[in-house]
């Protein structure tokens, strides 16, 4: 199975911790040993914050912000490839061709950020599709999809399975809200709309839960799974076009 795994800043490293990141190359170390292709796309976290926080109060403005943010998730990849060795591409791929050809060859291809304006959740969305991936698994500081705000509303409820067009319609007012905090962006549910992707939101702090979802299916957070029906009218309409 060809899996791609978005590991959060603040999951992977949220203090520059080496034992964190260790723990991170050992699970994708034995997700290439059960037999699967893996790519991983790795966010910037609260380091990425700091900066662009710094950067904004000497006057940068939002593309070099974001130029401070995609810097960051490069360096967490980096560390990440640093933890594989051998079993990883040598740097961050910065194309998804570059990726791509990295799984080809039976490498573990580590990506970060790509362009000013777009978050490593779609990032990963992106790169999914691009190599047709059978499964994207966001590894998160959340447990899941809710149908609110679990942070601020203690009423929230999890969704344990949903469409990927249900993910697009939960996402889209938690984006417009200031300070929300949605599991995944909004461009990144789009794109698994798109694509008709299987995904699955999990609460990635140990990163066994990674290995576990995509070994056995095992998992404590919302799988996000495309509808039969959907799939068909989006070839429909493709063929159409």
């Amino acid at each position: 199975m060809r899996v791609v795994v978005s590991v959060g800043g603040s999951v992977l490293a949220p203090d520059l911790a080496s034992g964190r990141v260790a723990a991170y190359a050992d699970a994708i170390e034995r997700l290439v040993a059960s037999g699967h292709e893996v790519g991983v796309v790795v966010g910037g976290g609260g380091i990425a914050r700091e900066y662009i926080e710094t950067a904004r109060d000497l006057g940068a403005n939002e593309v070099e912000l974001d130029q401070f943010g995609i810097g960051t998730t490069r360096l967490n990849a980096r560390l990440l490839i640093a933890a594989l060795g051998e079993t990883a591409a040598v740097s961050p791929a910065t194309e998804y061709d570059e990726a791509a050809a990295g799984l080809r060859r039976g490498e573990v291809s580590v990506m970060g950020g790509m362009t000013p304006g777009q978050t490593t959740d779609a990032v990963a969305a992106a790169f999914a599709e691009s190599v047709d991936a059978d499964l994207l698994v966001y590894a998160t500081s959340a447990d899941g999809v809710y149908d609110a705000d679990p942070n601020v509303d203690p009423d929230a409820t999890q969704f344990a399975e949903m469409s990927p067009a249900e993910l697009v319609e939960v996402v889209l007012p938690m984006s417009r809200d200031a300070g929300a905090s949605a599991p995944v962006d909004l461009l990144a549910a789009k794109l698994i709309d798109r694509a008709g992707m299987r995904a699955i939101v999990l609460d990635g702090t140990d990163p066994s839960a990674v290995v576990d979802a995509v070994v056995s299916g095992n998992h404590t957070g919302t799988d996000v799974t495309p509808v039969d029906d959907d799939r068909t009218d989006r070839e429909n309409a493709a063929e159409q076009s």
